[in-house]
């Protein structure tokens, strides 16, 4: 069987590598036992994508299933615009736009690209503050599409109990599994 690696986990491996271990370790259980505020309501803001409940044009995919032959992932579009081309992800407050944000519409516009179709611009909607953030095409921001290369290569070779690993303790005390982590400084 051939393996992939879900959009989502782009974000997360940086966030911290062991985090997705655990999420797969919670499996099909309530995720609200585990989850917290910023994820329930990241996920009531994303209930219109996932019900396909965002708009009724035909020239907008969304919640659309994809998968990049290329680089080995799979996950949802949120929408994207056929007619213009313009591919978005929605999260519900951007403060800060990390790498990881950059890198999931990246695995979406690669797969959208191999699906044939033609992505003309990318951008994060921050959905609290009704704002668009234009990310430049892959093309366009060569450094970036190499971060994006390595960090997928990172996640196919990671190995949970080789050393080396060396938790951050920012990130450790906002981690939603940091109590069956055996790293956690908290």
């Amino acid at each position: 069987m051939e393996t992939y690696i879900p959009i989502s986990f782009l974000n997360d491996f940086i966030f911290c590598p062991r985090s997705i271990y655990f999420h797969q370790l919670y499996g099909n259980f309530n995720t609200q036992i585990y989850q917290q505020k910023p994820q329930i309501a990241g996920r009531a803001a994303h209930s219109s994508i996932d019900e396909k409940a965002y708009s009724t044009r035909k020239n907008i995919l969304q919640g659309l299933e994809i998968y990049c032959e290329q680089y080995k992932i799979c996950g949802k579009v949120d929408l994207f615009d056929i007619d213009s081309g313009k591919l978005t992800e929605r999260k519900r407050q951007i403060k800060t736009i990390y790498d990881g944000y950059v890198f999931q519409v990246y695995a979406q516009y690669h797969a959208l690209i191999e699906m044939g179709y033609a992505v003309n611009s990318i951008a994060l909607y921050d959905i609290t503050h009704n704002k668009n953030h234009p990310i430049p095409l892959p093309h366009e921001n060569p450094e970036m599409q190499r971060k994006f290369e390595n960090l997928i290569e990172q996640i196919n070779s990671f190995d949970m109990n080789a050393a080396g690993f060396i938790p951050v303790e920012a990130k450790c005390r906002n981690c939603i599994y940091s109590n069956l982590c055996d790293y956690s400084l908290c």
